[in-house]
């Protein structure tokens, strides 16, 4: 008989866990939209907050940035720091996890309405700065922020009609939830009325619980206030 030791079986090593790089919590819309992108695609994912007194990072959330550098994820030696780019991928990567819906032409309305918040609205990004802490009763939307809303009222009437609700395109979250999920957080923060379609959509969104615990966590962060954003608010 040998007396060779028997070998140890090999252990592959597990595969590096993907970042995703995000700024503050409260007061960035688009890193909560890559981060309810990423935990839509099933991805698991180690959270890296950069911190906002970081001078590019402060210039983004004044909109002073030339580009929107974060979110940006990190993962299998790919960087995508433009939050569609996030999607697109992973939804590529990850097709089990239905990022996007199933039928044709709801997945093309999905991916129109996705690119149009991208692009999109920003008298109200201007007007209505995010932020999740806030609470501001009486606040005026004037006109040009008032007509974002009006066309982003209108998509969501018209897709939770068509889909059936009680997400934009049926039964499950989408992308398009993601993109639009900060809007309702805002009306919320400005306590923007909402008709009953929205207002039903909008509780869906709040009770989603990847959303609550972005929430949860934003009203713990122990960044300070960037006055620049707080419009009076109440806290």
């Amino acid at each position: 008989m040998s007396g060779a030791k028997p070998r140890k079986p090999a252990i592959t090593p597990p595969a590096p866990l993907a970042i995703l790089r995000i700024s503050s919590r409260n007061y960035s819309s688009w890193s909560l939209r890559g981060f309810l992108i990423a935990r839509l695609s099933g991805l698991p994912f180690r959270v890296i907050t950069v911190s906002a007194e970081d001078p590019s990072t402060r210039a983004e959330l004044l909109d002073n940035a030339s580009s929107i550098l974060l979110p940006c994820l990190e993962h299998e030696g790919a960087e995508l720091w433009d939050t569609l780019a996030i999607a697109e991928y992973l939804n590529e990567r990850f097709p089990e996890a239905r990022m996007m819906p199933e039928d044709r032409i709801a997945r093309a309305r999905c991916r129109a309405i996705s690119g149009e918040m991208h692009a999109g609205f920003h008298a109200l990004r201007s007007s209505l700065p995010f932020n999740l802490r806030a609470r501001i009763p009486g606040f005026t939307v004037w006109s040009a922020a008032r007509g974002d809303l009006d066309r982003i009222f209108t998509l969501w009437r018209d897709c939770l009609a068509e889909w059936g609700g009680p997400w934009l395109f049926g039964a499950r979250p989408s992308i398009a939830d993601a993109m639009f999920a900060p809007v309702v957080m805002r009306a919320r923060t400005y306590n923007v009325p909402l008709d009953e379609p929205c207002e039903a959509f909008a509780r869906t969104i709040e009770a989603w619980p990847d959303l609550r615990e972005w929430v949860a966590a934003a009203r713990e962060e122990p960044e300070p206030r960037i006055t620049e954003l707080e419009l009076d608010a109440e806290f």
